[in-house]
């Protein structure tokens, strides 16, 4: 793995340096100078984040009226670098009660050294979580006068905290309901061209979680992708039938999913952290269910009128619905009148994005609604250039629906002391870039 810093320097917007910390002997302790003279005296600074110069690549971000510059000599994890600045900033900011700026850099620059002593060792970053260095580094920094006043929070077993590299979730929970609610939200990319055939399809997703649970829960999510099911296929040596399964691209993860775990099993387990976080993104590219079939008509007629016709069918299940659909067809500049009959919904003129917009508030499934209008449109004398015909734009929301597919098969909760706990799962998609050429 590349190397994350060789040395940090803390900078004011004059230049002079407040503090530094050398991790590597790679670099000389003057490096600084050349960003002084190379960078922030030519007004470069707001060009790049990353300059070579030399032989050494300085990795730099302004927060408050300081400058952190990260300078390395080797081959760096850029990503890493600034990863690292935005925790280490953070964590400086829960100490100081909130602030970060020159003035509590120089009012606790004993603290700082020793937190970038523990927070990186040998350029490579280490334990940056605020709630488990404030364990055993118990100093408290010097606070500005109009900084929060630290809320006291019980943190008990620093060693476990440590070492048990749990440090998302802290002991001694305790609520008289346990519960978790799971929320899978898509988002459809589409642009389809004007005879109906798709060019591009794509769905990003989310699984959102909020727990409330008691203890130190341990919890398995089953899902109907490809991966999970062959593996459980082959454990018990009988094909699933349980429908259509999911092929998933490009996951992550947060960080308290078990991936050791995921990599043998292929089933996401993890120790949530308390309350509200994302626990995994994905995208799928392939057998994406299209919320929406747009069907439109454009006919210019002459220079001074066009007609419109666009007819929307909804593919989901009869007993569900679309909230909040916005269909956007673009006309020319020179629209001067327009007139509308729609099935469904209201439509207008909005000249100010020069667009038809047509709303439905709610869409049931398995329904077709149509737009006509008849557009005018101001004639001029100058030379007609060919209109460019901009694509339909959708928005829309369907509740308990997913476009890919995806579907929660189980959601297992194990804590010792074995109480009850109630699931709560729900399915949202939305529309991302929806877009059909006319």
């Amino acid at each position: 793995m590349p190397v994350a810093a060789s040395a940090i320097y803390f900078l004011n917007l004059r230049g002079d340096v407040l503090i530094n910390r050398l991790y590597r002997d790679d670099v000389g302790g003057n490096m600084v100078d050349a960003f002084r003279m190379h960078i922030m005296q030519t007004k470069e600074l707001g060009t790049c984040p990353v300059r070579q110069i030399g032989g050494c690549s300085f990795l730099y971000m302004r927060i408050s009226n300081v400058y952190i510059v990260i300078v390395v000599s080797k081959n760096a994890n850029v990503a890493c670098a600034f990863k690292f600045v935005v925790e280490a900033v953070a964590l400086f900011k829960s100490y100081f009660g909130g602030a970060f700026d020159e003035d509590a850099i120089r009012n606790n620059f004993v603290l700082i050294y020793e937190l970038l002593d523990e927070i990186m060792d040998f350029g490579y970053p280490q334990n940056l979580a605020p709630e488990i260095l404030k364990l055993y580094i118990t100093q408290e920094g010097v606070r500005s006068p109009f900084s929060s006043k630290p809320s006291d929070k019980p943190v008990p077993n620093a060693t476990l905290q440590v070492t048990g590299a749990v440090g998302w979730r802290r002991e001694g929970l305790l609520y008289k309901k346990n519960e978790v609610f799971l929320d899978i939200v898509e988002s459809v990319n589409l642009l389809m061209s004007s005879k109906g055939s798709v060019l591009r399809c794509d769905v990003t997703g989310k699984i959102l979680m909020k727990c409330f649970l008691s203890g130190m829960p341990d919890l398995k999510l089953g899902l109907n992708d490809k991966i999970g099911l062959e593996n459980e296929s082959q454990l018990k040596s009988r094909p699933i039938k349980s429908g259509k399964t999911i092929e998933l691209d490009d996951v992550t993860f947060h960080q308290c999913v078990n991936l050791t775990r995921f990599n043998s099993e292929k089933t996401v387990s993890f120790v949530p952290p308390d309350g509200e976080f994302e626990l995994m993104k994905y995208r799928i590219t392939e057998g994406v269910n299209l919320p929406f079939r747009v069907l439109p008509t454009i006919k210019e007629l002459g220079r001074t009128r066009m007609e419109v016709n666009v007819k929307v069918k909804s593919v989901f299940g009869a007993k569900m619905f679309a909230l909040g659909v916005v269909v956007k067809v673009p006309v020319p500049k020179q629209t001067a009148k327009t007139s509308f009959q729609v099935t469904s919904g209201r439509a207008k003129y909005n000249a100010s994005i020069d667009c038809l917009v047509w709303k439905i508030r709610k869409f049931p499934g398995q329904t077709e609604s149509t737009m006509s209008a008849e557009v005018e449109l101001i004639s001029t004398m100058a030379e007609k250039k060919s209109w460019t015909r901009p694509p339909i734009q959708m928005e829309f929301q369907v509740p308990m629906f997913t476009a890919s597919g995806l579907r929660v098969r189980f959601l297992k909760v194990w804590e010792k002391s074995g109480y009850n706990t109630v699931e709560w799962v729900r399915y949202i998609t939305k529309a991302g870039s929806y877009e059909i050429r006319c």
